[in-house]
């Protein structure tokens, strides 16, 4: 009879280990103040390798060692929520050159006529828009490089990828975390799976007050799909980000998901100009501002400037945002660390290249000792690497 139990016993852990949802290991996710270890934030999924925002950026993003990766959310004519960094797939300068090209649709006679001029968050741009395509032609795009000049070992995944769906990336995530509990069990039973960390999805709405003016809002849909997924709780390994601030707060109305309020260098959030609230980025990041985020959100994503400055091209003073923002009980995850010597401070550049990659790692380092709980980072194989050093030392 005690055999039998304990088999029963057995049997119904390894049921429940296996029938994964993500509220199941709520209690081992990090990204709180306290955890010791923090988190690796794929930046558009492994963008510093391949084109950012494809399914094999998130891929490869996982396989570096990220804990989450990173899908920017816009939205199509049909109301689908698809990941690119703008909704502009492709912009023209005054010239009619091209710039912010994540697609080939500049390219596609088809679609000549979809070209437009828009004022998005204040500014005229002229180019082609997700919001005026349906999910089946975005479909028949394909993404490019949005940094060539740059990134020009990326460009050779030009025209490989399509435009993934929030969906699609979901479902991404859905079979790695699958395959890792699969590895555990095979490696080390019931006591690996156990231990296994799912890996975790962290969508930025873009340019909200914009598709709530178009009748295209972004929260619902995305309060949706994550449901779909089983995305529900506070402890589920999802955290949305918004530059603006009303969405958060109604998102935080709505739903127990995590959320985390982004803070830039400068300017104000686009919800306030259209308000009228004169504050500014810089007013939310005092200890004033960071106890009013506090009261919608978990967390803020900030600026790597906002935390230490750039003094003659270097790293200078540290500010107390760190501090501030862990007194106000919110978690600072800092953005966006990048190898190549364009990006980087001066004392971490290896060459005068700009697309030469530096020391990546000694800037990460100095920020992570800073006390941040972590980073977006477009080179998640190298930003492993300085957790895993900081994290020994």
């Amino acid at each position: 009879m005690h055999r039998l139990i304990n088999a029963l016993t057995s049997a119904l852990a390894l049921s429940a280990a296996l029938a994964f949802t993500p509220t199941a290991v709520h209690a081992s996710l990090p990204g709180h103040v306290d955890n010791a270890e923090p988190l690796l934030i794929a930046h558009r999924g492994a963008s510093g390798y391949v084109p950012e925002h494809t399914l094999a950026a998130y891929w490869l993003a996982i396989e570096q060692g990220a804990d989450y990766v990173e899908p920017d959310l816009v939205i199509t004519k049909d109301g689908v929520l698809v990941a690119r960094h703008e909704n502009a797939i492709a912009l023209l300068n005054a010239d009619g050159s091209l710039r912010e090209a994540t697609t080939d649709v500049a390219d596609r006679p088809e679609f000549a006529s979809r070209k437009t001029t828009k004022t998005i968050d204040g500014v005229a741009l002229t180019g082609w828009f997700t919001e005026d395509f349906t999910l089946a032609e975005l479909k028949t795009l394909r993404a490019r490089e949005r940094l060539p000049a740059l990134r020009t070992a990326n460009t050779r995944f030009d025209n490989m990828f399509e435009v993934p769906t929030l969906n699609e990336v979901l479902d991404l995530v859905k079979q790695a975390n699958e395959r890792r509990r699969q590895q555990a069990l095979s490696r080390g039973g019931l006591k690996a799976l156990l231990k296994v960390k799912p890996i975790g999805v962290y969508p930025e709405t873009k340019h909200p007050s914009y598709f709530a003016s178009i009748k295209l809002p972004l929260e619902e849909p995305l309060l949706r799909t994550l449901a779909r997924h089983g995305y529900h709780h506070k402890g589920d390994p999802v955290i949305i980000q918004s530059f603006e601030v009303a969405n958060l707060k109604a998102l935080s109305r709505k739903t127990s998901l995590r959320l985390a309020q982004l803070l830039s260098n400068g300017g104000q959030p686009y919800d306030f100009t259209v308000a009228g609230d004169r504050r500014t980025y810089a007013d939310l990041a005092t200890p004033a501002g960071l106890k009013e985020i506090a009261g919608y959100a978990d967390g803020i994503g900030a600026h790597t400037a906002l935390m230490i400055p750039l003094a003659g091209g270097r790293l200078g003073t540290p500010t107390t945002l760190v501090r501030d923002a862990h007194a106000a009980g919110l978690t600072v995850h800092g953005w966006t660390f990048r190898a190549e010597n364009q990006f980087l401070p001066n004392e971490f550049d290896s060459s005068a290249n700009a697309g030469d990659w530096g020391d990546l790692a000694g800037q990460i380092l100095a920020f992570l000792r800073l006390g941040l709980d972590g980073i977006f980072t477009d080179h998640p194989f190298l930003g492993r690497q300085a957790i895993d050093q900081f994290t020994r030392d």
